[in-house]
C-alpha cells in the first residue's frame, strides 16, 4: 500500500529596518499610488477652480471629501512603502486593507465624478474635474485589482514569502 505525504513550507523574509526605497515608484504599485496622488490633486485644483456656487454645492463637496480623503490616505501610504514601514509592519494585512479601501475609494470616485460631470455642462472646470475624477476611478480600480490579486495569492505587501511544496511517496511493508 502506497502513501503519498505532502509538506508544504512557507518562508517569509523581510528586512525590519527603515531605508528609503525610491526605486518603490518605478513599480507598477507604485506608479499607481504615485498617480493617485497626482491625480488628487489636480481634481482638487480644477473644483476649487470653479465658481464658489460649485464649490459649496453637495456634488462639490462630496467631490472634495474624496478627493482630500483619497490624497492623504494614498500619500500616507505611498511615504510609508517607500520607508518600507510596510515591510517592518509585515504581520498587519496590507494588501487586504489596501484592497478594501482602494475599491471603497474606486466607487466614490465614479459617483463623486458622475455628480460633477452632470454639472460640468455650466463650468468648464467641473468638466475638467469629471475627466480627471474618472482618471483616477481607473487608477484606483487599477490598483485594487492588483491589490486583491496579490491578496488572494497570499502574497506580502512588501518584503518576500516562499513556498515550497514537496510530496513524499512511501510504501507501508504490509
Amino acid at each position: 500500500m502506497n502513501f503519498e505525504t505532502t509538506e508544504t513550507v512557507t518562508e517569509t523574509h523581510v528586512q525590519t529596518n527603515i531605508r528609503w526605497d525610491p526605486w518603490y515608484i518605478k513599480s507598477i504599485p507604485g506608479a499607481l499610488k504615485l498617480s493617485a496622488v497626482i491625480l488628487d490633486i489636480i481634481c482638487l485644483i480644477c473644483l476649487v477652480s470653479a465658481p464658489p456656487y460649485w464649490k459649496e454645492h453637495s456634488a462639490g463637496e462630496w467631490y472634495i471629501f474624496v478627493c482630500m480623503t483619497g490624497f492623504w490616505v494614498s500619500s500616507i501610504l505611498l511615504i510609508m512603502y517607500l520607508l518600507h514601514v510596510i515591510e517592518k509592519l509585515h504581520v498587519i494585512p496590507w494588501l487586504m486593507l489596501e484592497f478594501g479601501f482602494y475599491a471603497v475609494w474606486t466607487f466614490f470616485f465614479f459617483t463623486a465624478s458622475l455628480a460633477i460631470a452632470v454639472k460640468g455642462g455650466y463650468d468648464s472646470a467641473l468638466a475638467a474635474a469629471a475627466v480627471f475624477g474618472f482618471l483616477g476611478t481607473g487608477v484606483y480600480g487599477a490598483d485594487a485589482f492588483l491589490k486583491f490579486r496579490g491578496w488572494r495569492k497570499g502574497e506580502l505587501a512588501q518584503g518576500e514569502r516562499k513556498t515550497i511544496r514537496s510530496t513524499t511517496t512511501a510504501q507501508s511493508a504490509s
